[in-house]
């Protein structure tokens, strides 16, 4: 039997290639999502996967919805911290609640998920843990401060806790994507949209199957010795050391 995989935000743009991708590579896969039940449901029917609601910046969700996993697929070998959303604002105009959200979202449901299976890959000795971060978290972006920061903290909590299980068998990587072409960047105007590829140097926007692809080959066995690194995938728009 192939090994499980759970992927938070799984049922739609990037985290719904990566599904598709992991159980076209063998995995048992579960795909995690908030409240888009259609959505979800089309991912469960077409992909023939598991599916499970919860909200990943609550930490007894997490601690529900992976025993609900692991009830049904078995042990999770592989999590893809995948869940974010954006609140966008001015830092003089951002409300608390804009940055609480975003924060809780997409960063504390990387420990709220981490945590529960962390334990688990310790006593197996085997584990993938990948992140998905952002070329905002690297660079910065104007009217993102709750975003950028969530996403700079994923690739530091990436490189802390890889120096914690690297004897355990366990690797922890970041992907870092640029400007991909899902549901949420083809709803930007097209004005703004043309200055976005303007800036990127092979002139086009990713494609989310080139974003699963990457995470594949950190989740494959055979890449046990990359840990703490963030693989930045943005079409040459920011060029990280």
């Amino acid at each position: 039997m192939g090994r499980v995989a759970m992927v938070t935000g799984g049922t739609r743009g990037i985290g719904r290639a990566i599904v598709e991708r992991l159980k076209a590579d063998g995995f048992k896969v579960a795909a995690g999502y908030a409240g888009n039940e259609e959505a979800a449901r089309a991912c469960c029917d077409e992909l023939g996967v598991m599916i499970v609601r919860g909200n990943v910046g609550e930490f007894e969700d997490c601690q529900r919805a992976v025993a609900e996993v692991e009830a049904e697929l078995g042990p999770v070998d592989v999590l893809i911290n995948n869940a974010g959303i954006t609140r966008d604002a001015m830092l003089h105009k951002m409300t608390p609640q804009q940055w609480n959200e975003v924060i809780f979202v997409n960063l504390a449901s990387i420990f709220n998920m981490s945590r529960q299976v962390i334990d688990g890959m310790r006593e197996r000795g085997y584990g993938r843990i990948i992140n998905i971060s952002s070329i905002n978290g690297q660079k910065g972006q104007m009217g993102q401060t709750n975003y950028s920061a969530a996403k700079a903290g994923v690739i530091g909590f990436t490189k802390a806790l890889a120096q914690e299980t690297a004897n355990k068998g366990i690797t922890v990587n970041a992907v870092a994507p640029g400007y991909i072409d899902t549901e949420m960047v083809q709803a930007v105007p097209q004005a703004v949209m043309d200055k976005i590829v303007g800036g990127i140097p092979v002139g086009r926007l990713g494609k989310a199957e080139e974003i699963a692809a990457c995470v594949a080959f950190l989740a494959r066995e055979d890449a046990s010795f990359i840990t703490g690194a963030c693989l930045t995938v943005n079409g040459g728009q920011y060029m990280a050391a």
